[in-house]
């Protein structure tokens, strides 16, 4: 699986609102259905970049194409701006298929209100804990790996 990691520069450069905007821009360029509904959760996702949630937990976009990771910077590194990576995403899934998914990171205490709040507006994006650096079904995937490679009989493996 090809993953693809942006770094957003939020505040003090963009507004909360400027930086989710910015994101919007990033995963939906040119797909009008996902702009809408992404537009529709700008407010949530807004007062979560003001939060900081997204410095070390990254916004995570699924679907047909690269997984796609989106952190903000914020403080000195959104100021020197040399960590910014705001390209554009090739094949972003919100614009290669009907089947894209994004991932909020959020503090524990606002999960309940932000997950009530994003099922009224959206049904693809959600919200994890931000200490959830990855979604349950990549920790799924790391675990089926790790199962696969322990059931490797070396012994048979390394006869000649």
């Amino acid at each position: 699986m090809t993953v693809l990691a942006r770094k957003v520069a939020a505040t003090p450069v963009r507004l909360a609102t400027d930086t989710s905007q910015r994101i919007v821009d990033l995963v939906a360029p040119t797909n009008a259905a996902a702009r809408t509904e992404l537009m529709g959760i700008v407010g949530v996702a807004s007062s979560l970049i003001t939060e900081e949630s997204m410095k070390s937990s990254p916004i995570i976009v699924t679907g047909d194409g690269p997984r796609v990771r989106l952190y903000c910077l914020y403080g000195e590194d959104a100021i020197e701006g040399s960590k910014t990576n705001e390209a554009t995403i090739p094949g972003s899934p919100a614009e290669t298929g009907d089947a894209w998914k994004m991932s909020l990171p959020c503090p524990s205490d606002d999960l309940e209100w932000v997950r009530a709040s994003l099922k009224k507006r959206s049904t693809r994006v959600t919200a994890r804990d931000v200490s959830e650096t990855t979604l349950p079904e990549e920790a799924d995937e790391d675990t089926a790996t790790s199962a696969s490679a322990a059931t490797i009989n070396m012994e048979s493996f390394l006869r000649p």
